[in-house]
């Protein structure tokens, strides 16, 4: 059986990681003038109060070759001579380039040791929802060659929508201008993001008001499910949110009522995803017919 690693940027919780023998490489961000990582955490709660009430602004870094290298090489020490890795956006990160220069490496060193590398285009749990599916397809028997092979053929139909509670970290992350994050901001306007056929974030709409912003996320789902709202029905929807619990769960509730979905996967966003998302952000993700 393969190896399955990922991304702490995929947002999965750490039980889930655990349960299912799944790998992830940590992604640093720097807070305060404290870099974490992997030699030391803080707690997501702590991190979004620094942002929310203290008004402290992190930053992240993408995962260099050398440190890839060294960390797979770890899981190869472990036994696993097949790897397939699932990686977050290519069009948010350079992370995934130096992974697949690290594998690149390590195969050549090691000709019995084969390292696949897939892009998922995706971010938080939708990254998530990526390796949900190979997980799936990996316990059912399915080698890693076919596991690859079907995630790159459907990587388009692993849909993001999301809105966030304030525009400032939009605005910081280049996303919209600091006329329209202040404008924003005073008239309570909310956008709508969505994450494209690169791997790119890009607004697709705005919304006045909190709640409306929520449900528009669910009519994003009606709009882009199409026949796999049919197909799916009895699959896993992954909602991730900025310390904003009530609001995902609002948002579950409202697709259990207009689709019956019943199965989900709710987390909080992580500090690497979490440093340009800001605090009160809500995700939902789901397999649809197109991005």
């Amino acid at each position: 059986m393969f190896k399955l690693i990922t991304d702490s940027t995929a947002d999965l919780p750490a039980e889930y990681l655990e349960e299912h023998n799944v790998g992830c490489l940590p992604i640093s961000y720097i807070l305060d003038g404290v870099t974490y990582g992997r030699e030391k955490q803080l707690d997501w709660k702590r991190f979004y109060a620094c942002m929310r009430e203290e008004g402290k602004m992190p930053t992240t870094s993408q995962i260099n070759p050398a440190e890839a290298k060294e960390q797979l090489e770890e899981y190869m020490t472990d036994g696993a001579e097949e790897i397939l890795y699932l990686a977050f956006s290519s069009g948010l990160s350079g992370t995934c380039g130096n992974i697949r220069m690290a594998a690149k490496e390590l195969m050549e060193e090691h000709p019995d040791v084969r390292i696949r590398v897939v892009d998922s285009l995706g971010a938080s749990m939708g990254e998530g929802l990526f390796v949900h599916k190979a997980v799936r397809m990996r316990d059912a028997g399915k080698s890693m060659e076919e596991t690859a092979r079907w995630l790159e053929e459907h990587v388009l139909n692993f849909t993001h929508v999301f809105t966030v509670d304030d525009l400032y970290h939009l605005y910081r992350g280049g996303r919209v201008s600091r006329t329209a994050a202040v404008l924003g901001t005073m008239i309570s306007i909310k956008p709508k993001l969505h994450v494209d056929d690169e791997g790119h974030l890009i607004l697709i709409g705005k919304v006045r008001g909190r709640r409306k912003s929520l449900s528009a996320l669910v009519d994003y789902m009606e709009e882009k499910m199409g026949p796999w709202a049919e197909e799916n029905r009895e699959d896993c929807v992954f909602i991730s949110h900025g310390d904003a619990l009530e609001d995902a769960e609002y948002v579950r509730n409202l697709i259990k009522e207009r689709f019956g979905f019943q199965n989900f996967l709710i987390n909080h966003i992580g500090p690497t995803i979490g440093a340009h998302s800001g605090p009160g952000t809500i995700a939902l993700f789901f397999m649809g017919e197109s991005r």
